[in-house]
């Protein structure tokens, strides 16, 4: 059996999993990275769960792929990760193959992975022109043209969560104002349900939920039970990220776009006013062409999935 090693490194948990090339998950290991206070033993850790993984999984080993925030994919480091104890710029592709020997090892950012796993593994199997939108705390995206995933001159290309949607809008952690994941993530649903309690008086069925505990899901359930402030909340998120699916349509021109994350998991109630703005801010000839779905990716093993897929892309 030949198999690929996915990493995905986060700011709380790194993940890993001997992968096939079918995408079945053989071996998994995971550790605190908030365990480790620096670059240097947090590599010490993450070369022993690797050789943990390789020793313990019959088979040749062909690679390791990784998944981090701001990776580089073309110098293998991660550049200035304000979650990661990294410093300005740690060489972890370098390093990684000082430790464990395999020249094999890619590094790309955690959205530009889940495009790749969607390629391999998912829904985009077949298609060479497609976006993957993930939605999570905030919003990542990995774009795929001509088969190829769109880095840039530096590796950093497709930061689509920071377009501006909302022009003096909403400030960002990126420091700029009304960037789309200040709208479209679940951080931004949340905000946006709040605008919306102060709409209608505070009189929603889900009002008295406390700060710490009100989350997308808390907003979606509600929703789905009828609750007003809810249902707008998720349809100003729609046409917020409709208009701006049609901005990428109209650089790049993908046949699907697919969306990954919690909030993709509401359904219609996401993707009804997401594909109707969409529709009404394209131009006519790129109307009805594009189809707007959820990922194929499931969702607990998704990102190890995406940072594998580098692996077999490359070979």
């Amino acid at each position: 059996m030949k198999y690929a090693i996915g990493i995905d490194i986060g700011g709380t948990n790194t993940k890993l999993g001997a992968i096939d090339e079918k995408g079945k998950v053989f071996k998994r290991r995971e550790f605190k990275t908030t365990n480790y206070k620096n670059f240097s033993t947090y590599m010490d850790a993450l070369a022993k769960s690797v050789s943990f993984i390789t020793d313990s999984t019959e088979g040749e080993c062909m690679g390791v792929g990784i998944g981090a925030p701001n990776a580089n994919y073309y110098r293998g480091t991660i550049e200035y990760s304000v979650n990661l104890p990294f410093g300005d710029c740690a060489h972890i592709v370098e390093t990684l193959r000082m430790a464990v020997g395999y020249e094999h090892i890619y590094v790309t950012n955690d959205a530009n992975a889940a495009a790749l796993g969607e390629k391999i593994y998912g829904g985009a199997k077949n298609l060479d022109h497609f976006i993957v939108i993930t939605l999570g705390t905030g919003l990542g995206s990995g774009i795929v043209t001509d088969g190829k995933l769109l880095l840039g001159a530096d590796g950093f290309a497709g930061e689509l969560g920071h377009v501006c949607a909302i022009p003096g809008g909403r400030i960002c952690g990126c420091g700029k104002r009304g960037c789309l994941e200040t709208y479209v993530s679940a951080t931004g649903i949340k905000r946006t349900f709040l605008e919306m309690l102060s709409k209608y008086n505070g009189m929603s069925s889900i009002s008295e939920v406390p700060w710490e505990k009100l989350d997308a899901k808390v907003v979606e359930d509600a929703a789905k039970s009828g609750d007003r402030a809810s249902i707008d909340a998720y349809a100003i998120t729609g046409a917020i990220l409709g208009r701006c699916l049609a901005d990428f349509i109209h650089f790049s021109r993908p046949s699907t776009i697919f969306i990954f994350g919690g909030a993709a998991k509401s359904g219609e109630l996401l993707f009804a006013p997401t594909r109707a703005a969409m529709e009404r801010n394209l131009m006519p000839v790129f109307k009805n062409k594009v189809k707007v779905v959820p990922s194929e990716l499931p969702s607990s093993d998704a990102a190890i999935l995406g940072a594998s897929a580098l692996v077999w892309n490359a070979l």
